[in-house]
């Protein structure tokens, strides 16, 4: 009995309000456990906040709703176009190198279109990548990875 009412009283102690953090910054994260804690309600108790990331961890749906995109999970808006725009830049520097700092050409072009950028957009973004060349290549020994970070970054300003 002093068991049960030892662990009873632990439960109380751990459902004692924590430091409450606004709705946006969830301290469980995405999966069954926030779509069943919607608008940060187990912000209030440390308890809550366990349950709803066991509930997360549960099977996996964390990381079928971060993939998926579902479960309160915001998706990946570039992961495969990345891994396209990856290879691409990988098998195409040098041309791309020629083609940005000439503001056109067919792996310019190749490029906008894996990171959907719209047809009447693409001249601003062919201008931008021109001017900003050296932000791309700083170097000639420059890293793909670097080249496309550069390139996605500059087609999230717009």
């Amino acid at each position: 009995m002093k068991r049960l009412f030892l662990v009873a009283a632990l439960v109380l102690a751990l459902a004692v309000p924590a430091i409450a953090a606004p709705p946006s910054q969830l301290n469980y994260g995405c999966g069954l456990g926030a779509t069943v804690f919607k608008d940060g309600q187990a912000n209030d108790s440390l308890l809550l906040q366990l349950v709803a990331t066991f509930l997360n961890g549960l099977c996996g749906n964390g990381t079928f709703g971060i993939t998926s995109g579902t479960s309160d999970c915001a998706s990946p808006s570039k992961t495969a176009s990345n891994d396209r725009l990856n290879e691409f830049a990988y098998r195409n520097l040098d041309d791309l190198a020629r083609d940005i700092a000439a503001g056109k050409g067919e792996t310019v072009t190749t490029v906008a279109v894996l990171l959907n950028v719209p047809v009447e957009s693409r001249p601003a973004f062919y201008r931008n990548l021109q001017a900003r060349f050296t932000e791309i290549f700083p170097s000639p020994a420059v890293e793909t990875a670097h080249v496309v970070d550069a390139i996605t970054t500059i087609a999230a300003q717009g």
